[in-house]
């Protein structure tokens, strides 16, 4: 696990969503959202290290894929957070730049994997 780029990633990633959602349900007071942010952003690490033990290369890219896919809606429920005011714009920058980073691997882990797919 400590020589996966992508796992080191989004678990730093998933510790900096669960400390946002302290803060949101502590200071803010805002429950619902706050936790389906913490529920997604954390299933993108938790998938990611399924994937890391998968049985065969096409479960790896379904795992794949589903971190991705929640690596999406993380960013939803942030853009949603920002733009009522439960995050500041600068938190936000932060938080989704770091969401954005983690897709674009996780895009680029998907392509690669059905390329080798289709090869073999």
């Amino acid at each position: 696990m400590k020589d996966s780029l992508i796992y080191n990633k989004a678990f730093k990633f998933s510790i900096k969503v669960v400390n946002l959602y302290k803060y949101l349900c502590n200071e803010k007071k805002e429950i619902i959202l706050s936790k389906q942010l913490l529920r997604s952003g954390t299933s993108i690490g938790a998938n990611v290290k399924e994937g890391l033990f998968a049985q065969s290369k096409r479960d790896f890219l379904s795992k794949m894929n589903i971190a991705l896919k929640e690596s999406s809606e993380t960013m939803y429920w942030l853009e949603l957070l920002t733009a009522t005011n439960y995050i500041d714009i600068n938190t936000s920058k932060i938080v989704l730049s770091e969401c954005e980073e983690l897709s674009k691997i996780l895009v680029s882990i998907v392509k690669t994997t059905r390329q080798n797919l289709k090869n073999n």
